[in-house]
């Protein structure tokens, strides 16, 4: 388990999901070739870096459900933090050339949580889906274009017996 605290605290749990967040600096709206760019960013290391459930882009904000995966050069799980900078660094980086500016993107914080249980793993992964459908952005998530769904099991947990 590690633990660090900046503005907010944040647990990180070795083989467990988590549910994160992060937001636009000021809450800027993303034009729809940024939020492609993020989607991109964000699908770039997973199966690598983490396992990634679920991911949506809304137009200022993302929500994540991923567990950290190992590298295998250091020995060690890979941190949170370091996952987050990889995409946050990257997509602010593509975003500026795109749209030719410069300045930060993202807030330098992000939310996350430790999911425990597969209700709190089940309800978070309903609510990154749905969340498009809340806003009115969709009638379903998987008419939404930012929203990515992986239904496979957590490479990190064992096989459950039946």
């Amino acid at each position: 388990m590690t633990f660090y605290r900046r503005n907010l605290p944040h647990l990180q749990r070795d083989g467990k999901r988590h549910f994160v967040t992060f937001v636009t600096k000021g809450r800027w709206i993303l034009p729809e070739c940024a939020r492609d760019i993020v989607l991109e960013s964000i699908r770039h290391d997973d199966t690598v870096r983490y396992h990634l459930d679920v991911a949506v882009v809304m137009p200022d904000h993302a929500h994540l459900v991923l567990t950290p995966g190992i590298d295998k050069q250091r020995q060690r799980v890979m941190p949170l933090f370091e996952i987050m900078k990889a995409i946050k660094g990257a997509s602010a980086r593509k975003i500026n050339q795109r749209l030719e500016c410069h300045g930060a993107i993202w807030q330098e914080e992000s939310f996350d949580r430790v999911l425990r249980s597969a209700e709190d793993i089940n309800a978070k992964i309903l609510y990154v889906l749905e969340n498009p459908v809340r806003r009115g952005l969709a009638r379903a998530w998987q008419e939404y274009r930012w929203a990515l769904h992986r239904p496979f099991p957590n490479p990190y947990e064992p096989p459950r017996s039946t």
